[in-house]
């Protein structure tokens, strides 16, 4: 594969406070080989291509550690009603989209995904690196079940919900159950595991309060993902669902907005990950299904505290969107980033959404489908690559605006677009 040499450019390396002195960056096939200074004098394109960074910024692609990408930018209709193959080519144009924001890698949190990572994979499109969950393992009445009252009670000979069919998620009660399709999940080609441990807001028919699962349940799905070498996330916003998934093993607490004090310090002591959201109510909150606007209302009243004791307790903190049914929204993948300062300096966030992500991602063990180093812009790290047009460190805000300000993207060595 060609040499690509980014020259005269600053480096942000995904961590550290600032940026390296003027430097010349250059790509051998999919990694990066070399980092010295800047050479004024060494001709354009020696060694191969040359991309001139005129004192720009390089810095990783960045990693979005909750994202849906089967379930972006769709209504939650379309989502429990429509032809997969049509929810499948929106995802597949979403994701071009997502690439194009500067993100490389996401992980994704649960939706018929497999297709679409082999597909980009393959080069059959463009789009970020994902690590799939697979389908979104609940209870029945839990946070993944969006089945219709008339779908209920669940009757043996009509077979699985459209929801199951799809892959979008698996409805499975009782140890052996959940056992089982989580292996299923494992076999079609998760990275790591999701399990509905909590209430949530998207979905209509369960309190944001209530426990999900029984302990036994999600010992048994942390069981499965443990023989795999691989982990369990789970979905949970309050101390009594949290506590029980870290008794259960659970190695990443997804949301988690309405903690306490003595949950966070239990996350610190098992040493599990805390994947936060800067879920807000302002111009930038994601749509609220009819009747879920009191969950929502009280979710958000716990950001601040969420944060506040993430920080004084030390918690491994990982950032994610969890944006879902917006397209809108997704558009601000950036900008949702940006909020961030709201609780960290500029270089801490983008440390998050580099290599402090990536790190998290490591987690899936031998089911990490891109084995080397990602979030990093060091020697003989992956070549996961974006130009910006200025200093993201002293205007994170750079970011909210990927079309004007980031002027290369290149994925695995691979550019993806050049407006140098």
């Amino acid at each position: 594969m060609a040499t690509v040499t980014f020259r005269n450019v600053r480096v942000f390396p995904g961590h550290g406070s600032a940026l390296l002195p003027a430097s010349d960056v250059t790509v051998d096939g999919t990694t990066i080989s070399s980092i010295a200074d800047h050479d004024p004098a060494a001709a354009p394109g020696d060694g191969g291509a040359s991309i001139d960074g005129r004192g720009r910024t390089l810095m990783p692609g960045l990693i979005d550690a909750h994202w849906h990408a089967a379930f972006t930018s769709i209504s939650p209709l379309v989502a429990l009603l429509a032809d997969p193959y049509y929810i499948i080519l929106v995802a597949g144009q979403q994701a071009t989209a997502t690439l194009m924001r500067g993100f490389t890698t996401v992980r994704d949190c649960g939706g018929p995904t497999f297709g679409l990572k082999k597909a980009i994979d393959e080069g059959v499109l463009p789009g970020p690196r994902i690590y799939p969950a697979g389908a979104m393992i609940t209870q029945t009445s839990g946070h993944g079940d969006f089945r219709f009252p008339n779908d209920l009670p669940r009757d043996p000979c009509c077979g699985l919900a459209h929801i199951e069919k799809v892959g979008a998620a698996a409805i499975a009660d009782g140890a052996d159950n959940v056992l089982r399709v989580c292996r299923e999940q494992l076999m079609l080609g998760a990275s790591h595991l999701k399990l509905m441990a909590g209430g949530g807001v998207s979905s209509p028919a369960d309190p944001l309060d209530v426990t999900q699962y029984t302990e036994r349940e999600l010992r048994s799905g942390v069981e499965a993902a443990e023989n795999w070498g691989t982990y369990v996330m789970v979905h949970a916003y309050t101390p009594r669902s949290i506590q029980q998934a870290l008794r259960a093993g659970v190695r990443s607490i997804e949301h988690g907005h309405l903690v306490d004090q003595e949950t966070v310090e239990m996350i610190a002591e098992a040493g599990a990950w805390w994947c936060l959201q800067p879920f807000l109510d302002d111009e930038d909150a994601a749509p609220v299904p009819p009747g879920s606007e009191g969950k929502f209302r009280e979710m958000v009243t716990g950001t601040e505290n969420a944060y506040r004791l993430a920080r004084e307790n030390d918690v491994k903190v990982a950032w994610g969107t969890d944006v879902l049914f917006s397209g809108d929204l997704a558009a601000k993948q950036g900008k949702l980033l940006a909020k961030m300062t709201r609780w960290y300096s500029p270089a801490e966030a983008l440390s998050l959404a580099t290599s402090v992500n990536a790190e998290l991602l490591q987690l899936s063990g031998p089911r990490n489908p891109y084995p080397g180093v990602l979030g990093r812009v060091e020697e003989g790290a992956i070549a996961d690559l974006l130009l910006v047009d200025g200093d993201p460190l002293a205007d994170i805000g750079l970011l909210a605006d990927p079309a004007a300000n980031l002027k290369v993207i290149m994925k695995g060595g691979t550019v993806v677009k050049d407006e140098s």
